[in-house]
């Protein structure tokens, strides 16, 4: 209940305050978003085995999300940074597929 009710205030106050993201910032945000939805359909999918640690989720939270910026600024870097921009969002989405596949056989017993 906790957290559904700080992504309510945090959804809540973003839209109040309407934080700008520095321009420089903006490649990665979408990016960063799909580093924490695969952290948190892990997370969910490892609640619902009864093997969920806040303290994995939080590191696996965060590392996700600075291992795929670093990838695709090391990329933008190179001059490739579309293409591993696509190869995480790839990965990645494969991850929150396999996790959201297996959150959906725990909920409906299949």
């Amino acid at each position: 209940m906790i957290p559904v009710i700080g992504l309510l205030l945090g959804i809540i106050v973003g839209l109040l305050l309407e934080p700008t993201l520095p321009q420089v910032l903006q490649p990665y945000l979408p990016i960063a978003i799909v580093a924490a939805m695969d952290a948190i359909f892990g997370a969910f999918r490892a609640y619902l085995d009864g093997t969920f640690t806040d303290r994995v989720f939080v590191v696996s939270f965060i590392s996700n999300v600075l291992i795929a910026s670093l990838i695709v600024f090391i990329g933008d870097q190179i001059g490739v940074g579309s293409q591993l921009s696509t190869a995480v969002v790839v990965v990645l989405g494969i991850r929150i597929f396999t996790n959201a596949a297996a959150i959906r056989r725990a909920l409906l017993r299949a």
